[in-house]
């Protein structure tokens, strides 16, 4: 099957930050959702030195006993407090395969042996490394409001990566919308990602069958701090109903994975935009 990715209208870094407030003023039985077409440009994988640009979903929903769906995570509000915002959380963790995230989905597979002359010449660091399919991952999400403009967010997921052990923690921070012009706002967020030993040996690791069927050198990367990531948000209401949305993040690899030998560019930006109708 094809890996689905929807944009999420109300999150400016990761979908798992639980973006919809705590305090719902929404009647009983009632929901709001967004729903629309978006495209996204990004690195063909964490670390790729090329990029590819899809047509995608978009899709948000939130309902008055608390639940929501927000891109490709969905979760549960169960504070009362305006302040603090917690629940539990599940998303789905893109697959990878040799064409980077996001391609066929068809579990972990065992990639073809290549003579090694042929091996060489790959430029496709991710040539001859195998598959790892979409996982889903379950956890839960802490935000905590400092004033009605800023706030942290955190979240911790586990169940990614080749043997579903891979954990890996978020910690963000967020300046809310702010209004420039009439109908028009803008978000700003800054944050970091820490994963465990197994996530990073999964995603960026190397192991001696891999060197042999890749032609990439060893490498066994420790768990810590992945990545340091920044972002920026402008939505435009074009009407009560629709509305324009768009996001530009930078993300820099670190640690150890930013040697590792899959890592072509350890800086990658996504950008995205979409338009959206409130139901």
């Amino acid at each position: 099957m094809k890996q689905f990715f929807a944009l999420a209208l109300a999150a400016a870094s990761s979908a798992a930050s639980g973006q919809m407030p705590a305090t719902n003023p929404m009647p009983d039985g009632s929901r709001d959702m967004y729903a629309g077409l978006g495209a996204v440009s990004r690195a063909r994988y964490e670390g790729a030195d090329s990029s590819k640009t899809s047509v995608l979903p978009v899709l948000q929903v939130q309902w008055s006993n608390g639940v929501f769906i927000s891109g490709m995570s969905a979760g549960m509000h169960l504070s009362t407090d305006p302040k603090l915002e917690f629940g539990p959380l599940v998303s789905l963790h893109a697959n990878r395969d040799e064409s980077g995230n996001g391609g066929i989905v068809d579990g972990v597979g065992v990639s073809t042996l290549l003579p090694l002359a042929a091996r060489v010449q790959r430029e496709n660091p991710l040539a001859g490394m195998p598959d790892i399919g979409t996982r889903v991952e379950g956890g839960a999400f802490l935000n905590y409001y400092l004033n009605p403009a800023w706030r942290f967010t955190s979240n911790v997921l586990i169940g990614s990566g080749r043997e579903r052990d891979g954990a890996r923690m978020e910690l963000g921070v967020q300046r809310l919308a702010v209004a420039i012009a009439p109908q028009h706002t803008v978000s700003f967020n800054a944050g970091v990602t820490l994963v465990n030993r197994d996530y990073n040996r999964s995603y960026f690791g190397v192991t001696d069958n891999e060197a042999w069927s890749s032609g990439n050198p060893v490498y066994r990367p420790g768990g810590g701090l992945k990545d340091v990531r920044v972002g920026a948000r402008w939505n435009w209401a074009l009407s009560p109903s629709w509305m324009l949305t768009t996001n530009v993040q930078a993300t820099r690899l670190t640690g150890s994975v930013r040697h590792s030998p899959l890592v072509e560019r350890p800086t990658n930006v996504t950008v995205s935009t979409a338009f959206a109708i409130r139901f």
